[in-house]
């Protein structure tokens, strides 16, 4: 009997990694005006924030189908196999119920155990990652479920955004639309709490705001695990991924990526963030 780990492609894992961990992502959907691609297959990071950019046209989401749930459990439940899907917070989107209802007419629900994760993006990468990891000691289905819920609760996420007309325009906003009205010629630092998007401080520049990302995550001392993210400025994540390796405990793992389609359309160009697992 193996057990299988299954997410979203908002979790913007890196293709290699996933593979090496034998994550399976299901995409989300992109919508530009009539036309659907499927997230980071049919478009990737660079060609979609070209789009953005230099085009008339605001992207939309949503989630992956029912059907494509199915598929791609049936795909996976071989013998005995076991399957633990982690995805996006229910509060920003639809994929979990997707999930749980492919779940229920799969007709194998007791093989599979749908998780909310109550995060998005790098942190829900993190988590997904870090289970994947535990798995390899030969951790029970039980046991990486228990882990999986604990390490979302102690994941910290904070983003750094230009503006804050994506997430406002996408819906997503939350919290955060605390912020609008008195933005002008600041950034917004942002935070994930309890599966929404929270306002959390306000910058003059930008390297003030990556300078305070990384003094936010530090504060959390040592971690287990780490991510950094950017939507078009990669110089910057990688530099922010530096200066806070000295930071991962023993053994501990980090991962530098790019914010995929999906999530892109809601934090926009020009957007960082850092997620880590507090030990």
């Amino acid at each position: 009997m193996a057990i299988k780990i299954v997410t979203d492609s908002t979790s913007d894992l890196p293709a290699q990694l996933a593979k090496e961990l034998g994550i399976t992502v299901v995409p989300l959907n992109v919508h530009f005006g009539d036309e659907t691609y499927r997230d980071g297959l049919d478009i990737d990071s660079e060609q979609f924030f070209d789009w953005v950019t230099s085009g008339p046209i605001f992207p939309k989401t949503s989630q992956p189908s029912v059907g494509a749930f199915l598929e791609v459990y049936s795909s996976l439940l071989k013998g005995d196999d076991e399957i633990i899907s982690i995805h996006a917070s229910s509060k920003l989107s639809g994929t979990v119920n997707s999930a749980v209802q492919a779940r229920e007419q799969s007709g194998l629900g007791d093989r599979i155990t749908v998780v909310d994760s109550m995060q998005v993006g790098i942190g829900l990468g993190v988590v997904v990652a870090a289970v994947a990891h535990d798995m390899r000691s030969g951790n029970s289905k039980e046991e990486l479920v228990e882990t999986a819920y604990r390490y979302a609760d102690k994941t910290r996420v904070y983003l750094l955004v230009e503006t804050l007309e994506y997430l406002q325009r996408g819906g997503r906003i939350g919290k955060a639309q605390a912020f609008l009205g008195s933005i002008l010629h600041v950034r917004p630092i942002l935070s994930l709490q309890d599966g929404e998007v929270h306002p959390l401080e306000k910058v003059r520049t930008r390297k003030k705001g990556i300078d305070r990302l990384y003094e936010l995550a530090s504060a959390h001392g040592s971690f287990q695990h780490m991510a950094v993210c950017s939507s078009t400025t990669v110089d910057d994540a990688i530099q922010l991924e530096q200066r806070l390796t000295p930071f991962l405990a023993d053994g501990a793992k980090s991962f530098q990526t790019r914010f995929g389609p999906v999530v892109g359309t809601h934090v926009g160009p020009d957007a960082v963030g850092i997620a880590v697992l507090i030990s």
